[in-house]
C-alpha cells in the first residue's frame, strides 16, 4: 500500500451519473474511502437521482425515447458547459487541492478548468466511451466524442484505469503511459466479516444443498437459462441449486424454463437487495457465475464474490486474468464455449474441497493485492500530494 498523504486534502469531485446502479456504487465507496481518510469532498454532479437501486433518472429515459441521436448528444454537451460554470464556481469557492473526474461522453468540463485555472486534474477511465457507445447504442456526433475525449485524455494529469486492457485502450487514443495508473474496483472487507447467509438457506429451503449464485442485472447474454439446464442434467448429484439476486428483461423467461422442466423449486429469485442486504446473500451461497463481461472491465461483483469466499467462474479473457489465476484463485471459461462453464459449475458442485480451496485462495486474494477502496483512495491521494509538490 502506498504511504499515507501527510495531509488532508480538499477534493473538486465531479462525476454525470445519474442513475443507481453499478457506477454509483463505485462513487459512493470511492468517497466513503476519501472521507475515512480525512479528506474533504466537494461534489459537482447531476441534482436529480432516483433512489432506488436499478433505476435511472426518468428525465433521461424519456429524452432517450423522444430525441433523434444527435438532439440528445447535443443536450449532454450543453450540460458540460453548464458543468463547467458549476465547477468554476466550485474551485472558485473552495481552491480545492485537485479535481477527480469520473470521464464521460461529450463531458469537456473538467479539462476547460484545468486549462482555465491549472489545477491538477484526475481521471477516473471506466470504459472507452466513444467506441463502447457507436458499438452498441449509436454515436451521431461521433467525430465531435471523439475530439473531447482525446483532449480530456491529453490534459489529465492523472489517469485512473479501471483495467490494464483498458490502460491500452485509452493509450491508443492519445493518453500519455507515464500518466496512467490501473485501479482495479475494490471491496470493504469489513462489511462482508459478519455476514451470514444460514437464516436465507433456512428460508428458501437451501439448508445441506450446493448453492450456485448470481449478482446483477439479468440480460439474455448472461444465460442463466443454459445454467437452469444444468440444474436440470446434473443438480441432483449433489442437490444444485441457484440462488439469482438481481433482476432484468431476462427473469420471466428463466423462471418459465425453470417451471417448464422441473426445476423451479431449486431457482430461487430474490429480486433486486439493498447494499446492506448482499453480504449475507453471497454468503448464502458456495459457486458464484460471472457468466459475461465486457472485454476492459473490472466487475464490481467479482470482487465481492472473492471477498465472500466463493469459488468464482469467470470468462477466460486478459482483463479477468489481471484478477484470477485458473484453477488457483478461480475457474475460467472459454467466453465462446459456455459448455467449459457448465462443467466448472457441475466440477465444483461435486467437489467440495475444490471449492474450499478456490474459494479461500480467492478471498486471500483482497487482502494481497489490495484491491478495496481504502487502498484505491489512499493511491489516488498519495499521487495527488506528489503531484502538488512537484
Amino acid at each position: 500500500m502506498p504511504d499515507q498523504p501527510n495531509r488532508k486534502l480538499k477534493i473538486l469531485y465531479h462525476h454525470r451519473v445519474a442513475a443507481q446502479d453499478g457506477q454509483s456504487v463505485h462513487i459512493r465507496e470511492l468517497v466513503s474511502a476519501f472521507e475515512r481518510q480525512g479528506h474533504e469532498i466537494i461534489f459537482v454532479g447531476p441534482s436529480i437521482r432516483p433512489s432506488s437501486l436499478g433505476e435511472e433518472n426518468r428525465a433521461l429515459k424519456f429524452i432517450r425515447k423522444a430525441l433523434p441521436k444527435f438532439a440528445q448528444e447535443l443536450l449532454e454537451l450543453l450540460y458540460g458547459v453548464r458543468a463547467y460554470f458549476k465547477l468554476k464556481a466550485a474551485f472558485e469557492q473552495h481552491q480545492p487541492d485537485f479535481l477527480y473526474e469520473r470521464y464521460n461522453l461529450f463531458l469537456p468540463a473538467g479539462s476547460w478548468l484545468r486549462k482555465k485555472t491549472g489545477i491538477p486534474y484526475f481521471v477516473e477511465v471506466n470504459a472507452p466511451l466513444s467506441d463502447e457507445r457507436a458499438e452498441y447504442s449509436g454515436l451521431a456526433l461521433k467525430g465531435l466524442a471523439k475530439r473531447f475525449e482525446r483532449e480530456t485524455f491529453r490534459n489529465a494529469d492523472r489517469l485512473f484505469p479501471v483495467s490494464q486492457v483498458l490502460a491500452d485502450i485509452i493509450c491508443q487514443m492519445g493518453a500519455s503511459p507515464e500518466r496512467i495508473t490501473v485501479l482495479h474496483n475494490g471491496i470493504i472487507p469489513s462489511e462482508y466479516a459478519s455476514a451470514d447467509g444460514t437464516h436465507l438457506r433456512d428460508s428458501l429451503g437451501m439448508q445441506g444443498k450446493v448453492v450456485l449464485g448470481f449478482v446483477g442485472f439479468i440480460r439474455e447474454w448472461h444465460r442463466l437459462d443454459r445454467v437452469i439446464q444444468v440444474l436440470s442434467h446434473h443438480g441432483t448429484n449433489p442437490d444444485l441449486h441457484l440462488l439469482v439476486v438481481g433482476d432484468g428483461p431476462a427473469v420471466a423467461d428463466c423462471k418459465e424454463l425453470a417451471d417448464q422442466i422441473g426445476v423451479a423449486h431449486r431457482t430461487h429469485f430474490v429480486g433486486f437487495q439493498d447494499r446492506s442486504a448482499i453480504p449475507d446473500h453471497l454468503a448464502a451461497m458456495d459457486i458464484a457465475l460471472q457468466p459475461a463481461v465486457t472485454d476492459y472491465a473490472s466487475p464490481l461483483k467479482m470482487f465481492e464474490y472473492l471477498i465472500s469466499g466463493l469459488a468464482t467462474i469467470a470468462p477466460d479473457q486478459p482483463n479477468i486474468r489481471e484478477i484470477l489465476s485458473h484453477d488457483e484463485t478461480g475457474v475460467l471459461f472459454d467466453p465462446d464455449n459456455f459448455d467449459q462453464a457448465e462443467e466448472a459449475i457441475v466440477r465444483l458442485s461435486q467437489d467440495e474441497n475444490l471449492r474450499v480451496r478456490i474459494g479461500l485462495a480467492g478471498k486471500d486474494l483482497i487482502r494481497s493485492r489490495k484491491f478495496t477502496w481504502d487502498n484505491n483512495a489512499q493511491e489516488i491521494c498519495t499521487l495527488a500530494e506528489q503531484h502538488l509538490d512537484s
